[in-house]
Formats: structure tokens, C-alpha cells, sequence
């Protein structure tokens, strides 16, 4: 009897302190990275909140929700090129949504902060949070919606790129 309730808290211990089941992601090098302090000086609050905190904007807040020049999204913090105008469509959900990403440029996690798994996106140069990545997109295409934050994004109109 001792033995087992040995054995019990034991397993009770050490199967639930890992790091998987605290949600804790493992740490991330990127090519762009700066203190806090230095991401607070260079963005706005509602840039910060976004990128670096992974916040949200409100939806149809954003000019570039309805920006449909020519030209590439990059990323806010460091001028990543992210999307392509041409693979930008209008979702409706009030946020800037595009069928597929720049390859490279876009890095996946998955976030489960709202009691569900979703992917994540972040900018692969700076860590940048962007949006979620969703499978509601058009058919015709890829399928795909990638819903992002305009805050996260820059628009550098073609004649400018």
C-alpha cells in the first residue's frame, strides 16, 4: 500500500509540471529582436499590443481592410514582405484577409488561448504577431483565409516596391 501511494504521487508530480501542458512555448530566436523597451519606442500602443503581445484590433478599424491598390503588405516592425496584393480578398470579418502568404516569410504556431486550437501567424523575421490562419477561404484558390491585423501590416504600393 505504501509503495502505490508512493507510486501515485510520484506520477502526480512530474506529469503535470510540463512545460506542453502550461501552454509555455519554447523559446525562439529571430533574425529581428529588440527589448521590450526598443519594441515600445519604435510602435505605436496598438502596434505593440498586436506584434508583440499578440492583442487584436477591432474589426473594420483598419484603412488597409479596404486598401486595394496594387502593391505588397509588409510587416510593421520590420518590413518583412509578407502578403501580395493580388491574394488579398474581401472576407467580411472586418479584418484584411489573404489567400496564402509570401513562403519563408509567415511562421505557424498554434494558439489555443480561446479554449480551441487555432494556427497562428507570426512574421518569421521579428516573431510579430500577424492573425490566424483559417480554412473558410475561397475555393476557387487555396482554400484559405489568412486573417490579419492591419496594425501588424504596412501597404507599399507597387510604383513604390
Amino acid at each position: 500500500m505504501k509503495n502505490l501511494f508512493i507510486a501515485i504521487a510520484c506520477i502526480t508530480l512530474f506529469s503535470c509540471n510540463s512545460t506542453a501542458q502550461k501552454g509555455e512555448k519554447t523559446t525562439e530566436t529571430f533574425e529581428v529582436t529588440k527589448t521590450k523597451a526598443e519594441w515600445k519606442e519604435q510602435l505605436t500602443f496598438q502596434q505593440y499590443d498586436v506584434l508583440r503581445n499578440a492583442g487584436t484590433e477591432p474589426p473594420f478599424s483598419s484603412k488597409l481592410n479596404k486598401e486595394y491598390d496594387k502593391g505588397v503588405y509588409v510587416c510593421a516592425a520590420c518590413d518583412t514582405p509578407l502578403y501580395k496584393s493580388e491574394h488579398k480578398f474581401d472576407s467580411g470579418t472586418g479584418w484584411p484577409s489573404f489567400d496564402r502568404v509570401i513562403e519563408g516569410n509567415v511562421a505557424f504556431d498554434t494558439d489555443q488561448k480561446l479554449g480551441y486550437t487555432r494556427v497562428e501567424e507570426h512574421c518569421a523575421t521579428c516573431g510579430g504577431h500577424l492573425g490566424h490562419v483559417f480554412n473558410d477561404g475561397p475555393k476557387d484558390t487555396t482554400g484559405k483565409r489568412h486573417c490579419i491585423n492591419g496594425v501588424a501590416l504596412k501597404f507599399i504600393p507597387a510604383e513604390n516596391e
